[in-house]
């Protein structure tokens, strides 16, 4: 985020045609902080977008924190995940038979 394309200038201000970039960020920052738009150019007003940017990064690694944490306990639990992979190809291989079935029927073919 730190490094994402940024417009010309300092000004935090949601512009499409003007400031992509900078309006990109904005969006981002309002979907997960619960801010507004006016609420951010407020905030940021006089700051430059290095400040911005450091603040959106802050909100998206607190938003994906939990996710990250799951994730970590999920890899550790090698058991579990052997489990969850082996009925979910379980799943895989009913639909996966039935569907060639219904295949070899519609073309007239001869199953193995």
């Amino acid at each position: 985020i730190k490094s994402s394309m940024t417009d010309t200038g300092r000004e935090v201000r949601f512009d499409t045609e003007e400031k992509p970039g900078i309006s990109n960020l904005l969006t981002i920052h309002c979907a997960l902080s619960g801010k507004t738009i006016p609420e951010l150019e407020a905030e940021f007003e006089g700051k430059g977008y290095g400040d911005f940017k450091a603040s959106v990064a802050e909100i998206v690694v607190e938003y994906l924190r939990p996710i990250r944490l799951r994730t970590l306990e999920l890899l550790e639990d090698e058991k579990y995940l052997l489990k969850i992979l082996r009925e979910g190809a379980d799943k895989a291989r009913i639909v996966a038979e039935k569907t060639l079935s219904d295949t070899y029927k519609n073309l007239g073919l001869v199953e193995r």
